[in-house]
C-alpha cells in the first residue's frame, strides 16, 4: 500500500505550476472586470484536472508497461506502490473534483455552455494516456496541451469574470499555452530512449532530440513576444519581461544536450518561469487596470 508522501509524489507536484498560471494570467488579463471568487473557483478546477491527469497518466502509463523503466519522477502503478485500481480510483476522484469546481463556476458566471467546454476538458484529461488510441501516444500531447492548459484556460477564466475576451486575454493564452508545451517538451525530451522503445510516438520521439529541443526554445520565445504583444497595449506589461533570468537556465541545459535525469532540473526550471511569467502579468494587467 502506497504512503501518503508516495500519493502526494505520485500526484506530481512540480506540475501544478501549469495549473496555477493559466488562472492567474486570465484573471489579470480580465482587466478591471476581476473577480477573486471567481478566480478562486476557476483556480479549484484547474488544480483539480491537473493532479487527475497527473494520475491517469500513471494509471494508464503503468498498465501498459511504459513506466517501467523510467528516469523521471515517481510512478504509483509503474512502481508497484499502489495498485492500478487505486490509482485509477484517485484520478477519476479528482477529475470529478474538478467537475464541481467546474459546475460551481459556471453557475455563478451564467455561461451555462462553457459546460461543454469543461466535459471536453475532462475527455481531455483522461484520453491523453488512456483509451484504446490515447492521443499522448500519437504525438498530439503538445496540442492538446495548448489548447486547454493555455487557450481555455486563460480565455475560460477571463470569458468567467467579465462576459467578453481582452487582446491581453488571447495574447496571455499563447503565452501560458507555449510554456505549458515546453514543460512537456521537456519531459518527453527525457522519455525519448524509453517512450521509443515502448511504443509510445511521442512528438518528441517524432522530432528526435535535436528537433526536440529547438522545439523547446522556441516556445520559450513565443511566451515573451506575446508578453511584448501585451506590453504595446499595457504597458506595465513589461514587467513580465523580469522573469527572462528564469528562463536562462533551463534553455542552457537543454541547448548543452542535457540528458536523463539532468533534464529534470529543466522541468522544474520551465513550471517556475511559467508560474512567475503568469503572476507578474496577474500584477501589472491588474495595476494597470486601477491607475
Amino acid at each position: 500500500m502506497a504512503t501518503l508522501q508516495q500519493w502526494i509524489a505520485g500526484a506530481r507536484p512540480r506540475t501544478l505550476p501549469a495549473a496555477v498560471a493559466p488562472v492567474a494570467a486570465g484573471t489579470g488579463a480580465a482587466l478591471e472586470d476581476a473577480h477573486v471568487g471567481l478566480a478562486l473557483l476557476a483556480l479549484g478546477l484547474a488544480l483539480a484536472l491537473q493532479v487527475g491527469v497527473n494520475y491517469a497518466n500513471d494509471y494508464s502509463d503503468g498498465i501498459r508497461g511504459t513506466d517501467d523503466d523510467r528516469v523521471g519522477p515517481f510512478r504509483l502503478t509503474g512502481s508497484r506502490a499502489a495498485e492500478p485500481a487505486a490509482v485509477k480510483r484517485a484520478a477519476l476522484l479528482s477529475l470529478g473534483v474538478g467537475a464541481v469546481f467546474g459546475l460551481a463556476l459556471v453557475a455563478l458566471s451564467g455561461q451555462w455552455w462553457l459546460v461543454l467546454v469543461g466535459a471536453a476538458a475532462i475527455a481531455a484529461a483522461w484520453f491523453y494516456t488512456g483509451g484504446r488510441r490515447p492521443y499522448g501516444y500519437l504525438g498530439l500531447g503538445e496540442v492538446f496541451v495548448f489548447v486547454f492548459f493555455g487557450l481555455v484556460a486563460v480565455l475560460g477564466t477571463t470569458y468567467t469574470q467579465r462576459g467578453s475576451l481582452t487582446l491581453a486575454a488571447v495574447a496571455a493564452s499563447v503565452g501560458v499555452g507555449a510554456l505549458a508545451c515546453a514543460i512537456l517538451v521537456a519531459n518527453n525530451l527525457r522519455d525519448i530512449p524509453t517512450d521509443r522503445v515502448s511504443g509510445k510516438i511521442t512528438l518528441a520521439v517524432r522530432l528526435g532530440d535535436r528537433g526536440t529541443r529547438t522545439l523547446y526554445v522556441a516556445l520559450v520565445g513565443v511566451a515573451f513576444a506575446a508578453a511584448i504583444v501585451i506590453a504595446a497595449a499595457h504597458p506595465l506589461a513589461w514587467f513580465t519581461l523580469l522573469c527572462a533570468p528564469l528562463a536562462v537556465a533551463p534553455v542552457r541545459l537543454v541547448l548543452s544536450g542535457a540528458r536523463g535525469r539532468d533534464l529534470i532540473a529543466v522541468l522544474g526550471g520551465t513550471g517556475r518561469l511559467e508560474l512567475v511569467y503568469a503572476l507578474l502579468l496577474l500584477v501589472a494587467l491588474q495595476i494597470g487596470a486601477r491607475l
